[in-house]
């Protein structure tokens, strides 16, 4: 394995890492998203820029565009979380409350 798929694989596992152990905040769990996202677009750029494939340039872009709305979505529902419950911890969000 090169340095450079070490490090981006390396990016994701911490990012999933940070995703499961850590979730005491919301933002933070959006956060460890956001990293893996990011991890995955960069890898995916440098596959298809190794395997020299034009169709396949648009994947990275269209992984891009799905993270930006992951993210925008994401922040709708700290907004509404914060508002409605007064904090982002994830422990006091309960469905069956709602």
């Amino acid at each position: 394995m090169s340095p450079v798929h070490f490090s981006f694989s390396a990016a994701f596992i911490l990012g999933l890492m940070g995703l499961t152990f850590h979730r005491t905040h919301l933002l933070s769990a959006l956060l460890c998203l956001e990293g893996m996202m990011l991890s995955m677009f960069i890898a995916l750029a440098m596959w298809a820029l190794q395997l020299e494939i034009t169709g396949f340039f648009t994947a990275p872009m269209l992984l891009l565009a799905f993270s930006a709305c992951e993210a925008s979505m994401g922040l709708a529902l700290l907004v509404a979380t914060t508002r409605t419950h007064g904090t982002d911890h994830l422990q006091n969000l309960n469905l069956l409350q709602c």
